[in-house]
C-alpha cells in the first residue's frame, strides 16, 4: 500500500451538531491538505445507531459547507474509498476481524459483562489494575468449541498486550512513550456484531489511504490501541498529530454551560464564516505574536502543524465578536444588505405578535387613544407585508448608520427594528427615564412645531432645526434628544437620531410623536 500524496480526514459521528472543537479539527485537516495539495476526505462514523440524531448529518454537512470547508470525498460527493459512511463498511469489518481471528491477533472473550465488572471492582479493592486480565485468550480448541456448540455470546478481544510496550513520534507533542500496562485485550466486535471505535478507525483510516490523523488530545489515549492494530494487519502507520483541547474561561471543557458551542448556533447569531474560520484556526495556533486577522489563502499558506501548541486553548467570545465585527465592516453595503435581510424580513413582513417579547415591553403599535402608556398590552396584529425590495433600500440607506455599531448580524433586529415595524417595542427605560418625564409632552410638542417646518427632511436640516430646542425650552439637549428618540425608536440607545428621523420620513416620524404625545395627554387627563 503505497502512498504518495497527503491524504487527511475528518470523521464526525452524527451525534448531533458541529461543535466548534469538532469545526476547528476540520479547520486544520482542511488547511493542512490544502497547503500540501492534497486530498480531504470527509467520512461519517455512524456504527452507534442508538445516538445517532435525525437529521444531525444534513447540519453537520451544512455547517462545513457554510464555513467553507468542502471535502474531496466523502458524502454527496463520492470517491475512490467509499463507502463514506461506516455503517455501510460492516463487511469490511467482518472480513478484517476474521484475518486477525485466523491469525490469533484476536481471540473469542466468552466472559459476560456482570462478570467483567465484578472481577473490575475486586481488582480495585485489592489495588490491582482493573483491566481484563486475558483469561479468554488461553482458552483450548476444545474449550471453544464446546463454548460455541452451547451458543454461548462472545465479543471479540484484540490481543494488544503481545505487543509490549509502545512509543511513537507525534508531530505535535513529539516523542510519546506508553508502557505495555496501558493497553489490556481490549473488544474489537462487541457481542451483538458491532465493531468499536478503535477498530473500524484503523480499518478505515488504512483503507482509505489516510497519511496524517489530526485530531484532538482526547484522542491521545486512543493510539496505544490504535498502532498495534496497524502493525497486525500490516499496514502502513499514519502520521499522527493531537491537537489541544479548547477549554472555557473557567478552564473546563467547552461545553454548552460557556454558552452556544455548535457551529450552527453561531451562524444563526450572525457570525460569518471568514470570522469563524479565521478564529478557530487561532485556537491552538499562531503564525507570530502580532497578526491575528487571516485571509483563508493566507492560513492556507501559513499554517503548519509545527506552531500548534501543546497546551489548552481558551476560547473567548469577545475576541470572537471582535473579529467578527471586522469582518463584517469590510463587506459593501450591497453584500451587508443581504446578510442582514435575514434577520429583517420577519420583523418587516409578518409583524405584532407577543413572541420574544420582554416581560414590562410595551409596544407603539399596540397603543390606541383610550389607552395610557402605562397600562399598554401587547395585542396580536399584524402588520400589512412589505416588499422585500423595499426592504433591501431601506436596509441601504441605514448600513452606514449601524456597520461600525453591530459586532454580529443579529443585532440589528434591536438596533434597527423601528425602521421596519409600527409596533416596535418601548423599551422600560426609555419609558421610565423620558416619556414619563414631567417635560415629555412640552418637549415632543415643540418637537412636531419643529419637524413640521422641515422642507426636505434632510438629517442637516433635522438637526439644525431641533438644536434649537435647547435655548427655546430651557432644557438639556441630551434631554431633548433623548425624549424624541424614545419617542420614534422606542429605546434609549439607537442610530444616530437626525439620520434615523431622515431615514423615517417625515410623514411616519410626525405620526409616531403625535401618537406618543396623545398616549401621553390621555394618561395626564384620565382618572
Amino acid at each position: 500500500m503505497v502512498r504518495t500524496k497527503v491524504r487527511v480526514r475528518f470523521a464526525p459521528s452524527p451525534t448531533g451538531y458541529l461543535h466548534v472543537g469538532g469545526a476547528r479539527t476540520a479547520i486544520y485537516n482542511w488547511l493542512f491538505a490544502r497547503q500540501h495539495g492534497g486530498k480531504f476526505i470527509l467520512r461519517i462514523e455512524d456504527t452507534d445507531i442508538s445516538r445517532n440524531v435525525e437529521g444531525a448529518i444534513d447540519t453537520i454537512l451544512s455547517s462545513l459547507r457554510w464555513l467553507g470547508l468542502e471535502w474531496d470525498e466523502g458524502p454527496q460527493v463520492g470517491g475512490d474509498y467509499g463507502p463514506y459512511f461506516q455503517s455501510q463498511r460492516t463487511y469490511l469489518y467482518a472480513e478484517t476481524a476474521r484475518k486477525l481471528l485466523s491469525a490469533d491477533r484476536a481471540y473469542r472473550c466468552f466472559c459476560a459483562p456482570k462478570k467483567l465488572e465484578e472481577r473490575r471492582q475486586q481488582a480495585l479493592r485489592e489495588g490491582r489494575p482493573p483491566g481484563y486480565d486475558g483469561r479468554c485468550g488461553d482458552l483450548t480448541q476444545n474449550q471453544i468449541h464446546k463454548l460455541l456448540s452451547r451458543e454461548k455470546p462472545f465479543a471479540l478481544r484484540f490481543r494488544a498486550t503481545s505487543f509490549g510496550d509502545l512509543s511513537f513520534r507525534d508531530l505535535i507533542h513529539g516523542e510519546i512513550a506508553f508502557k505495555k500496562e496501558a493497553v489490556n485485550d481490549f473488544i474489537i466486535v462487541r457481542s451483538d456484531g458491532t465493531p468499536t471505535y478503535n477498530f473500524t478507525v484503523v480499518v478505515d483510516d488504512a483503507l482509505m489511504q489516510i497519511t496524517h490523523v489530526i485530531r484532538g488530545d482526547d484522542h491521545l489515549s486512543n493510539t496505544p490501541k490504535q498502532i498495534p492494530i496497524y502493525k497486525a494487519l500490516g499496514y502502513p502507520r499514519p502520521e499522527f498529530a493531537h491537537i489541544p483541547l479548547i477549554l472555557g474561561k473557567d478552564g473546563s471543557r467547552l461545553s454548552k454551560r460557556h454558552g452556544a458551542t455548535a457551529v450552527e448556533a453561531f451562524r444563526e447569531e450572525g457570525f460569518l464564516p471568514q470570522a469563524m474560520v479565521n478564529y478557530l484556526a487561532l485556537l491552538g495556533w499562531s503564525y507570530d505574536d502580532r497578526t491575528t486577522l487571516f485571509s483563508v489563502s493566507e492560513l492556507i499558506d501559513k499554517f503548519s502543524l509545527e506552531k500548534v501548541s501543546k497546551n489548552p486553548a481558551i476560547f473567548d467570545l469577545d475576541k470572537l465578536e471582535w473579529m467578527n465585527g471586522v469582518y463584517i465592516r469590510e463587506k459593501s453595503d450591497q453584500e451587508l444588505a443581504e446578510l442582514l435581510l435575514p434577520y429583517i424580513r420577519d420583523i418587516a413582513l409578518v409583524d405584532g405578535g407577543g413572541e420574544g417579547r420582554e416581560e414590562g415591553e410595551e409596544h407603539l403599535g399596540s397603543a390606541t387613544g383610550n389607552e395610557t402608556l402605562s397600562d399598554t398590552q401587547t395585542k396580536n396584529i399584524l402588520a400589512p407585508r412589505v416588499p422585500e425590495a423595499e426592504i433591501k433600500r431601506t436596509l441601504l440607506k441605514i448600513i452606514p448608520l449601524v456597520r461600525e455599531r453591530i459586532k454580529k448580524l443579529s443585532e440589528v433586529q434591536q438596533m434597527a427594528d423601528f425602521f421596519f415595524t409600527e409596533d416596535y417595542p418601548l423599551e422600560k427605560d426609555a419609558m421610565q427615564k423620558f416619556l414619563k418625564a414631567r417635560e415629555a409632552r412640552k418637549i415632543l410638542q415643540a418637537t412636531l412645531e419643529k419637524l413640521r417646518l422641515a422642507q426636505t427632511f434632510s438629517s442637516e436640516e433635522i438637526e439644525e432645526l431641533l438644536r434649537q430646542l435647547p435655548d427655546e425650552l430651557g432644557l438639556k439637549a441630551k434631554q431633548i434628544f433623548q425624549t424624541i428618540r424614545a419617542a420614534v425608536t422606542g429605546k434609549t440607545v439607537s442610530p444616530p437620531l437626525f439620520q434615523s428621523l431622515a431615514i423615517l420620513g417625515k410623514e411616519k416620524s410626525l405620526n409616531r410623536i403625535a401618537k406618543v404625545l396623545s398616549i401621553l395627554e390621555e394618561g395626564a387627563e384620565g382618572p
